[in-house]
């Protein structure tokens, strides 16, 4: 993770694209399929809030594997206040820069806060590009944060032993010219 070594900067950033995007999404969204199979937008919007809570867990001492990145669904309107509420609960819990190199139980082992960080930067990145796609209302992603999160995703996951255990598909090839938000989906192991 030497690429982001603090990448709060990083996933604040990532927090106010989806805050835009979430802002963008009425409730007769709610019900549409996603790029994630196992997930409506409805169940995804809920995994990223819960994965925002689960960080500031984390941040907070806790024990990722101790609960579910999940939240009670607010009211259909509700999904802004609610990311609103995670954002401040994650950045109040890693304000101390002390935090980031201490071991952090995050759901892929005990890393150094910050790496735990950067993580979060991808999977805020990648949901974001999931749910714009599944609105498909032509939101403009960041190509600065695309590159960050492929950067981590690339170093962390690599393209070898996945499978059972790991929550993300086979790279899928892509165009040599494929933009960003492309490559890095791809390397998920997603299609549009």
């Amino acid at each position: 993770m030497n690429a982001v070594q603090d990448a709060r900067p990083q996933y604040l950033l990532a927090l106010d694209q989806l805050e835009k995007l979430f802002a963008t999404i009425t409730p007769a969204d709610l019900d549409r399929p996603t790029p994630c199979p196992e997930f409506t937008l409805r169940q995804l919007l809920n995994h990223v809030v819960g994965g925002v809570h689960r960080l500031a867990y984390m941040g907070e001492g806790g024990r990722a594997e101790d609960i579910l990145p999940g939240i009670v669904d607010p009211s259909d309107e509700g999904w802004p206040a609610a990311l609103g509420r995670a954002r401040a609960r994650v950045a109040a819990a890693w304000a101390d820069d002390a935090k980031l190199g201490r071991p952090t139980f995050a759901p892929w082992g005990e890393v150094p806060g910050g790496a735990a960080v950067g993580g979060y930067v991808m999977e805020a990145v990648t949901h974001t590009w999931d749910i714009a796609t599944s609105l498909g209302n032509g939101f403009v992603l960041d190509d600065g944060l695309a590159h960050t999160a492929l950067g981590v995703a690339q170093a962390v996951l690599p393209a070898e032993g996945r499978g059972e255990g790991v929550p993300f598909g086979a790279v899928r090839p892509v165009a040599e010219d494929a933009d960003v938000h492309t490559r890095l989906a791809a390397w998920l192991g997603r299609t549009a």
